[in-house]
C-alpha cells in the first residue's frame, strides 16, 4: 500500500510537482500540500509504516532518500542534502533515525 491511497490524487500530484528541482523540498509545506499533517495520529502512523520499508521500526537515511516515491511511483529521490535537513529536523533524540513518534510530531509542525 503506498501512502497515497490515504490521500486526494490531486494533491499529491501538486505537492510532488511542487518539490520536482532538486533542494527544493520542504517538509512542511509538502506534508500540508499532500493533506498529511491534516491526517488523524492513526493515519499519520500508518504512513509512517509504509515509509518504514525494511520494517525496523524507525525510518532510516536511504529511506527519506526515496521518501516522495512512496507518494508516487517515479518521483525523485530527496539529494542528500535534503534528506540530512529532513532528517536533522525530526530527529530529537539524535540516532539517526526517526521513530513514530519523531515523524509524527515532523507532519504535525
Amino acid at each position: 500500500m503506498a501512502v497515497a491511497s490515504m490521500l486526494a490524487a490531486a494533491d499529491v500530484d501538486a505537492a510532488i510537482a511542487a518539490c520536482q528541482a532538486a533542494d527544493s523540498f520542504d517538509y512542511k509545506s509538502f506534508f500540508a500540500k499532500v493533506g498529511l499533517s491534516a491526517k488523524s495520529s492513526d493515519d499519520v502512523k500508518k504512513a509512517f509504516f509504509i515509509i518504514d520499508q525494511d520494517n525496523s521500526g524507525f525510518i532510516e537515511e536511504e529511506e527519506l532518500k526515496l521518501f516522495l516515491q512512496n507518494f508516487k511511483a517515479g518521483a525523485r529521490a530527496l539529494t542528500d542534502k535534503e534528506t540530512k535537513t529532513f532528517l536533522a529536523a525530526g530527529d530529537s533524540d539524535g540516532d539517526g533515525m526517526l521513530g513514530v513518534d519523531e515523524f509524527a510530531a515532523l507532519v504535525k509542525a
